[in-house]
């Protein structure tokens, strides 16, 4: 384990998303982190702090190559990268022989056993200095989050309805972040087989289908999941299982009423409420919000860097 009074430093490969933003603004704040780099091919040259009111200080936006990435030194680096992006990266610390704590935050590794699967509420008993950590999807973590405690008794699939703000479709132009087409909308995709959904089967070992949509909203996510049961619950039984699951869990609120989306951005939370059965107790629906950023992917790579070097998971995360 990690001596934790040692300053540690960290890079971030594809700085110039919402995330690396927000990750920026996190490691800023951190009082054993600081920068290292902060790689965006679009920004190189830039000073960070021009774009980054948050961050104090002389770092500008460099765009060194996967095999220059090694000899930068940091002892962690984040990738922020879209999906199919990662592996050259982590390829060039392997064959340089660099081993620095790499946290992906693409979907590239959360398939690979070779890695830990960073939701740290329900995989840190699994955590055993590992330095290869692979952040879960934004989507998959709310989801995981309002399955988990009824995983056990559960009867067939689970369907879960999704809505998250445009900021989790990334900065790259499309359809799915483009205000206007947004206007007034509400815009489904990926309707079977999303990565999320792939995901989220594999690690709760249960079945899972997920319907996303994308809303005009910035920032934000809300999923309603729909839990057929085994054996018919009654509500009090179904809110005690989540509030003993979640009992010191910081980032973890259970709630009497089903969360707004509207509440929750800028957050580092999930919440979770709206626990509702049908007559015969056999049906459960959960509601969960989360920001997409942040608990979805910011926040949630800084808990496993703390994590990493052995730090309490909440340091420099403020309720």
């Amino acid at each position: 384990m990690e001596h934790p009074d040692v300053t540690k430093s960290v890079g971030i490969v594809g700085a110039r998303g919402y995330v690396g933003a927000e990750l920026i603004r996190l490691i800023a704040a951190h009082p054993q982190f600081e920068l290292a780099f902060v790689s965006s091919r679009e920004l190189v040259g830039q000073r960070v702090a021009d774009h980054i009111t948050e961050y104090v200080g002389d770092l500008r936006y460099s765009s060194p190559s996967h095999e220059e990435l090694p000899a930068l030194g940091a002892d962690a680096v984040v990738l922020a990268l879209p999906n199919g992006k990662a592996a050259a990266c982590v390829a060039a610390f392997d064959a340089a022989g660099v081993d620095p704590v790499i946290i992906d935050l693409s979907a590239d590794y959360r398939f690979d056993d070779g890695w830990y699967y960073g939701l740290p509420e329900l995989t840190r008993a699994s955590y055993d200095g590992q330095r290869r950590i692979s952040n879960p999807g934004c989507y998959a973590t709310a989801m995981q989050l309002a399955v988990a405690p009824m995983v056990d008794a559960l009867a067939g699939p689970v369907q879960c309805f999704g809505v998250s703000g445009y900021s989790g479709a990334g900065t790259s132009p499309s359809d799915k972040n483009d205000p206007e087409k947004l206007r007034d909308n509400l815009m489904p995709y990926a309707l079977t087989n999303h990565v999320h959904e792939r995901e989220v089967t594999r690690q709760l070992g249960h079945e899972v289908q997920f319907l996303p949509h994308v809303a005009p909203h910035f920032r934000g996510l809300t999923i309603t999941a729909n839990l057929p049961l085994a054996r018919s619950f009654a509500r009090e039984e179904v809110v005690a299982r989540y509030v003993d699951r979640y009992a010191g869990e910081p980032l973890v609120d259970v709630g009497d009423e089903a969360p707004w989306v509207s509440a929750i951005a800028g957050r580092h939370h999930v919440e979770l409420g709206g626990f509702t059965l049908t007559p015969d107790g056999k049906r459960l629906v959960v509601v969960a919000t989360e920001d997409n950023l942040l608990k979805g992917a910011a926040t949630q790579a800084l808990q496993n860097l703390n994590l990493a070097f052995g730090l309490d998971e909440m340091t420099g995360i403020t309720r």
